[in-house]
């Protein structure tokens, strides 16, 4: 069946998008003026209007990025382009009697990979649950989250924290336009995984955010991905070095620089800060600036963040895809060594007491997720739920498939059930008997509770606050459960544990 079109109206203009599915859906809308030219490592600026009716059909460019990261079928590769700021909306069909809440999602991908045309990221099946579902591209890699402002010259200034600069303005786009689209600007809930998750917890600490959201949600929150300002303008001058600039030459070089090339380059960076700094990583926010004042981590602690209720989460087996793709993460004894060799032996002791078998390869990937992923978890309840509702969770659940091929309920699977994935060709493929009708029941939870949380900021029934007594944890699994400080050990084994104090 053809679908058929919808036009609205918004601020720069008429868009034109269609309805398939029982969903209205406009892509590729501009947010922001073309980081292009004299524009790029500048902060985003207002769209410029347009005369007639732009088609939003079909998704376009997605930020640059290597080509392997940009596949959306079969053979298929989305294009790449510094003209990469737009968003996406998917809008329930017909009319409502009062707006809808808007679930706005941060993909992930380290910072230097992905897009929102993903198809795992479609949003129909939420925007069906009663919302208005809006998806955003932002810069990425050198272009967008390596901070290079440090070299800046009189002539040429480089903006900092250019992707939540990006972030913001999307979310700004939406306070201005999505009425037209049937949703509620003063109820919108920003959520996303893995580095979309660190940005949800890094805008609670950008002043330039403030009344953009009223919930937050975090999906595996990335640690090492906020550093000083001292710390980024090491990166910074490694990165100059990279691209064969000479004292302070940096920045006429980085807009001369074709985009492929400071792609090229940032693999480099990538690839040496991981030697050099195990754990280290050159791309995510810089604290300390005008525009991003404190850690967030820190800011949630003294009160500083903005007081909205949040989820949080993670994995029961984040480490395990990281052993086998993007091996970013310090899974392995050698790694996990260097790594804690220059903390105190008593630290040291700490924290590998908490993991008995140490180092047996399965406990050095549970090590190594709980330093990147399960230690800012922590972090963060125990900071935000001193001044705001805060509700964590651990999602367990795994289909036979995944078990079986050593992922278990790894990194970015719970997306197969905020997404309704388990419903697609994919996910039958990923599940089948009673492994299909407990991912469906999964899928379902999992949902009823983002889209409830999403209209009144409370996750369903039955999922306690978490607070620094009971620490409950809401288990997401065959048959969800609640449970008091799981992994208490691990917990305490990691407190006040810095990596980079710098």
């Amino acid at each position: 069946m053809p679908a058929k079109t919808v036009r609205t109206n918004i601020a720069s203009g008429a868009i034109e998008g269609f309805t398939r599915d029982g969903v209205n859906r406009w892509r590729s809308i501009p947010y922001a003026k073309p980081p292009v030219g004299a524009l790029r490592f500048k902060a985003p600026q207002p769209v410029e209007p347009w005369a007639g009716v732009r088609p939003c059909h079909r998704f376009r460019y997605c930020a640059p990025q290597p080509r392997r990261y940009t596949i959306v079928g079969p053979g298929k590769f989305q294009p790449t382009s510094e003209d990469c700021l737009t968003l996406n909306v998917v809008a329930p069909e017909g009319d409502f009697d009062r707006p809808l809440p808007v679930m706005f999602f941060i993909h992930g991908g380290a910072y230097f990979l992905g897009s929102s045309a993903t198809p795992i990221y479609d949003g129909a099946s939420l925007a069906r649950s009663g919302c208005v579902y809006v998806s955003a591209n932002y810069r990425l890699g050198a272009l967008g989250a390596v901070d290079l402002s440090s070299l800046s010259t009189d002539d040429i200034r480089i903006d900092d924290n250019l992707y939540l600069r990006d972030l913001v303005s999307a979310l700004r786009w939406v306070r201005e336009n999505i009425a037209a689209f049937g949703g509620d600007p003063d109820n919108v809930t920003i959520f996303g995984e893995s580095a979309g998750a660190h940005a949800v917890a890094t805008l609670l600490a950008v002043p330039a955010a403030e009344g953009l959201f009223a919930q937050a949600i975090s999906q595996s929150p990335a640690g090492a991905l906020s550093r000083s300002k001292e710390l980024a303008a090491e990166f910074a001058v490694k990165f100059a070095s990279i691209l064969g600039a000479k004292e302070k030459d940096g920045a006429r070089l980085l807009l001369a620089a074709r985009p492929a090339h400071l792609v090229k380059a940032f693999d480099r960076l990538l690839t040496t800060s991981a030697a050099d700094l195990p754990g280290g990583y050159p791309v995510g926010s810089t604290f300390g600036t005008d525009y991003l004042p404190l850690d967030p981590i820190q800011a949630m602690r003294e009160g500083k963040a903005y007081r909205v209720p949040l989820i949080v989460g993670t994995n029961a087996d984040e480490g395990r895809l990281f052993t086998r793709f993007l091996k970013l993460l310090p899974t392995d004894e050698a790694k996990i060594e260097r790594l804690l060799e220059g903390t105190e032996p008593t630290d040291r002791q700490r924290i590998t007491a908490a993991y008995p078998e140490y180092p047996a390869p399965a406990a050095c990937i549970r090590l190594g997720a709980d330093f990147t992923f399960g230690s800012t978890l922590w972090q963060i309840a125990d900071s935000h739920s001193r001044h705001a509702p805060t509700y964590l969770y651990r999602y367990d659940f795994a289909p036979r498939t995944l078990q079986w091929s050593g992922l278990g309920a790894t990194h970015a699977t719970e997306l197969l059930a905020v997404f309704d994935v388990y419903r697609t060709h994919l996910g039958r493929l990923l599940s089948a008997g009673a492994d299909r009708r407990s991912a469906m029941r999964v899928s379902d939870d999992m949902q009823e509770r983002w889209v409830a949380f999403a209209h009144r900021g409370v996750p369903g029934d039955s999922w306690p606050r978490y607070t620094r007594d009971a620490r409950a944890v809401m288990v997401l699994d065959r048959a969800s459960r609640v449970e008091n400080d799981p992994h208490a050990d691990r917990r305490q084994a990691w407190e006040g544990f810095q990596v980079f104090a710098r």
